[in-house]
């Protein structure tokens, strides 16, 4: 017998993964959890996906584990890593992305010389 309040889930078992879903903006077309292929929703895509340009104005980015009961907003690491990557690249953050990128990196950011 159920625990009362339960629900049961509509996830099939066994899909141990972690997914992340972006929020975007679309301007006049309203603010949408952006639609996105079951298996494209790791971590890596997702960054690549950002710096790429794929997603028109991003507010956050959420990771959830289905399996293991958990979710969580993810942007501040999310904008770390980009900005770490575009630092690598001895690249400026685009300007579709640089207000995520502040928005998100709050009082942690630690600024990086650039090497001539």
């Amino acid at each position: 017998m159920p625990r009362r309040g339960w629900t049961p889930s509509v996830v099939p078992g066994g899909d141990d993964q972690t997914v992340y879903l972006v929020k975007d903006d679309l301007g006049r077309n309203g603010v949408v959890w952006r639609e996105a292929d079951a298996e494209v929703t790791d971590l890596e895509t997702v960054i690549t996906d950002l710096m790429s340009g794929e997603y028109k104005d991003p507010l956050r980015v959420v990771a959830f584990n289905t399996l293991e009961r958990w979710s969580e907003d993810v942007s501040e690491d999310i904008a770390r890593e980009i900005r770490r990557r575009f630092d690598l690249q001895l690249a400026d953050v685009p300007s579709g992305l640089q207000d995520f990128v502040e928005r998100h990196e709050g009082q942690h950011r630690q600024l990086a010389l650039r090497l001539v």
